[in-house]
């Protein structure tokens, strides 16, 4: 997956209107809430088959953190 294609996930994933990039800060995006969270994970462990633990995502502080849980390589 690009980072193109997990941005465009992220947002969906999200519900969100927010222009987002690798860089983003989390906690800059309003949208980035414990069901955005929870999606995330779901995301990851089902559709990904990743296993990514609710504490790596908590620790996550850009979109670049998140992009690399889901396996990509910024």
């Amino acid at each position: 997956m690009t980072a193109e294609e997990f941005i465009s996930k992220l947002v969906e994933l999200m519900d969100t209107d927010a222009a987002i990039n690798l860089s983003t800060r989390l906690s800059d995006v309003e949208d980035w809430d414990s069901l955005s969270m929870v999606s995330f994970f779901s995301f990851c462990n089902t559709t990904l088959s990743r296993k990514v633990s609710p504490d790596e995502i908590k620790a996550a502080l850009t979109v670049e953190d998140l992009f690399k849980l889901a396996g990509g390589a910024a």
